[in-house]
């Protein structure tokens, strides 16, 4: 059973009440009620005025004149009046009613819907601001479904994987040896790791990650991080170098999470930089930041793709990763009050720079 916009459930602001507004208002305030219920309000009142107005220089013309003409010219006139009230109501209400349609529309799931930008200004700029939220959940229902499919693709590879590798060593196609166990092993930590970064996108999104911050020394923890990617690096036949300020001041920082960081920029670098390239890793300061920046002399980012590497499953079409690396150190960084930005030429390579606050919070 539906209600109608004029009897909303105890406590709920109805569909037609502009946002922002406290429903039900518990007091107006110094300003008095808001500008739109004024003028509806006045809008009555005038109606009623003129009315009884009406009513009164009639009533008195057929007391003084009498006779039917009289009184025909008086009921035309309450006629003009009544027809004049409902076409003003009507005009005012229009809107309400285009909003209310297309609110029940929003909550059937059509997320399409606009509404015209008409009637008293108040109530134009809720249209604006329906149609923007209209808007915005199009966009954010749409990314949904993009995330999950791309979520579904991503666990998807490396079960078969699993399932592939278990079922040939189940049927005696393959001996349950070391080398046909080792694809399975990899395939369940690619499932972790990915388990890992969902969890750590959750935990930014909802505002819930926890950073534990202490004072590190900034140069020594990006040369452990480099020097941990030393073998990775020469199998891929990439020179690794690191430049790291002397006398480096201690930064208030959650390690693991900017090691993690880190990692996962010497990875990319090391990953898209061809045999013979090479990767400079330098750590200085500048003013009240403390600048770490990864370059690399790698096969660079397309420039239609390049504003968009922060955003998640956002990957180049020759990329074996999942594309939720550079999107969980982006939000890493900004949870740390830090910036994370990126320079990238197509046959030149990239420059990654992350920038955090100097000095510890003490």
């Amino acid at each position: 059973m539906q209600r109608g916009w004029g009897s909303p459930p105890p406590g709920r602001r109805p569909p037609w009440w502009p946002e922002g507004e406290p429903f039900p208002p518990r007091r107006w305030g110094r300003r008095g009620p808001p500008g739109f219920v004024r003028r509806i309000g006045c809008f009555f009142i005038a109606i009623l005025a003129f009315a009884v107005l009406a009513g009164a220089v009639v009533g008195g013309l057929i007391a003084r004149l009498g006779g039917w003409p009289v009184a025909l010219l008086a009921l035309a006139l309450v006629l003009l009046l009544v027809i004049a009230g409902f076409g003003g109501v009507r005009r005012m209400t229009r809107p309400m009613t285009h909003l209310i349609d297309a609110a029940q529309r929003i909550e059937a799931g059509d997320y399409t819907v606009q509404v015209p930008e008409s009637g008293p200004r108040d109530l134009r700029s809720v249209a604006r601001a329906f149609n923007e939220m209209s808007a915005r959940l199009k966009a954010s229902d749409e990314q949904r479904r993009g995330f999950l499919a791309e979520l579904a693709h991503e666990f998807r590879t490396p079960l078969t994987v699993i399932r592939g590798q278990a079922e040939a060593i189940a049927d005696g196609v393959y001996p349950g040896d070391a080398a046909h166990l080792a694809p399975i092993l990899d395939a369940t930590q690619a499932l972790d790791r990915l388990v890992e970064d969902l969890r750590t996108l959750v935990l930014t999104d909802t505002g819930n990650l926890v950073l534990h911050k202490e004072p590190i020394d900034l140069g020594a923890l990006v040369t452990d991080t480099v020097e941990s990617f030393r073998t990775q690096a020469d199998n891929a036949h990439v020179t690794l170098s690191v430049d790291v300020t002397a006398n480096f001041e201690p930064v208030d920082i959650d390690p693991a999470r900017i090691r993690s960081v880190l990692g996962n920029l010497l990875s990319n670098a090391i990953r898209h930089t061809p045999a013979g390239g090479s990767i400079k890793v330098a750590a200085g300061g500048s003013g009240d930041e403390v600048i770490v920046t990864v370059a690399d002399t790698g096969e660079g980012i397309p420039p239609e793709l390049l504003p968009r590497v922060f955003e998640r499953f956002v990957k180049g079409a020759d990329s074996t990763g999942s594309g939720l690396g550079l999107a969980i150190a982006h939000d890493i960084v900004v949870a740390h009050g830090g910036r994370l930005e990126i320079q990238s030429t197509v046959g030149s390579g990239t420059t990654v720079s992350l920038k955090l606050r100097a000095g510890a919070d003490g």
